[in-house]
């Protein structure tokens, strides 16, 4: 069958080869994740001066530090001098700069070359121009986005848009105050599924009544089978008797003090392409960043964020991030077992969308024109 042949009610997706072939894949890396902007690191992960965090960001290994000015550098994770790997570890600090074990050039917090052996014999060669190739970067809601294109596109249209787009308004996410909230957990998931699984299971809650007894008791429309996401500006309610954003609807931490009365009690979710997830919930805020790493193979690194003095208290955060942990694992476990047929003859030409899958195919078409 082909999408010609389909009913009016049901939508083509993505064929079969989409999420397994090496080929499309490296154009997705360079057309898609080194041509957006990536939500890198947490900026407050990195405290202080020299501290950084390498990241994987299409092909290439990116280096986020903060420089002695306090404000965080991007720079690919490459020595200028024969293309040796500068840092190997994922994070650490430096006291005063980075130097490539190989030749030893060295370079300063700000990616400035400043010293190499027998550089002085070498007055011609211009330190900031053979410095560490710099990246593009942006903090927003306390997270360090970083862009590899030469020319960036606008982050006001793309990834602030994203959330005008589903919210209706910046103004609407302000009031969590999420570039102001404290880390109270985080959770790597090592997801062997291509990354579109990931970002097409979130979209949707067609599976939720089927895979998510504990989601759709504390939010009972979910079981309808609309995710929220299908309609714009609109927020998930909360059972009647559903006292928190809790894996047992019990009762959840201090309300963060922005959240208006309309957001109470309701659960938001938005997409931000290619790769980040924010939910919305009265007391916390949980994000997710994803690291395509393969065909089939996606990290996803979930952050659940609280009022800083709620995680200074010692408070017990297990029942909140129970329930989002719990929905991540059957979530990730259902692209999974997706992932092992996208290679069968009978996946081909791919699979269909129901009415409540919709607005999925704005994101393949979305995917279709970046690979055009």
């Amino acid at each position: 069958m082909t999408a010609i042949d389909l009913p009016p009610s049901l939508l083509a997706t993505l064929p079969g080869s989409s999420y397994t072939d090496p080929a499309i894949f490296a154009r997705e890396q360079a057309k898609i994740f080194e041509a957006d902007w990536f939500c890198a690191v947490r900026s407050a992960d990195l405290a202080g001066p020299g501290a950084f965090e390498t990241v994987q960001i299409g092909k290439e290994s990116v280096l986020v530090s903060r420089g002695r000015d306090g404000k965080l550098n991007a720079f690919l994770n490459v020595c200028r001098h024969r293309g040796a790997r500068l840092c190997t570890s994922e994070t650490g600090t430096v006291k005063r700069a980075f130097q490539c074990p190989y030749h030893a050039w060295t370079y300063g917090l700000d990616g400035k070359l400043i010293a190499a052996p027998n550089l002085t014999g070498m007055p011609d060669v211009d330190r900031t121009e053979f410095g560490l190739t710099r990246l593009h970067l942006r903090e927003w809601l306390g997270y360090a986005w970083v862009c590899l294109a030469d020319e960036p596109p606008s982050f006001e249209e793309t990834v602030i848009g994203a959330v005008t787009e589903r919210l209706g308004g910046p103004a609407e996410i302000d009031a969590y105050g999420i570039d102001g909230l404290a880390l109270g957990k985080r959770i790597e998931y090592d997801v062997k599924a291509n990354w579109k699984q990931i970002i097409e299971n979130f979209m949707e809650c067609y599976h939720c009544a089927t895979i998510h007894p504990e989601l759709t008791e504390v939010l009972p429309e979910f079981a309808d089978g609309y995710a929220a996401q299908y309609y714009v500006g609109h927020g998930a309610e909360f059972g009647g008797d559903i006292k928190g954003f809790t894996v047992d609807g019990s009762e959840g931490v201090d309300r963060l003090p922005g959240v208006t009365e309309a957001q109470d009690r309701k659960y938001y979710a938005i997409t931000i392409k290619p790769g980040v997830f924010v939910n919305l919930v009265p007391d916390h805020v949980i994000l997710h960043r994803m690291f395509p790493l393969a065909p089939d193979r996606t990290l996803v690194r979930c952050d659940w964020l609280y009022l800083p003095e709620v995680v200074e208290s010692g408070r017990d955060l297990s029942r909140s991030v129970e329930l989002f942990h719990r929905v991540n694992l059957q979530d990730f476990e259902a692209c999974e077992r997706c992932q092992l047929a996208m290679d069968s003859r009978s996946y081909a030409r791919g699979g269909v969308l129901v009415p409540s899958e919709h607005h999925i195919g704005a994101f393949h078409d979305w995917v279709r024109a970046r690979l055009a």
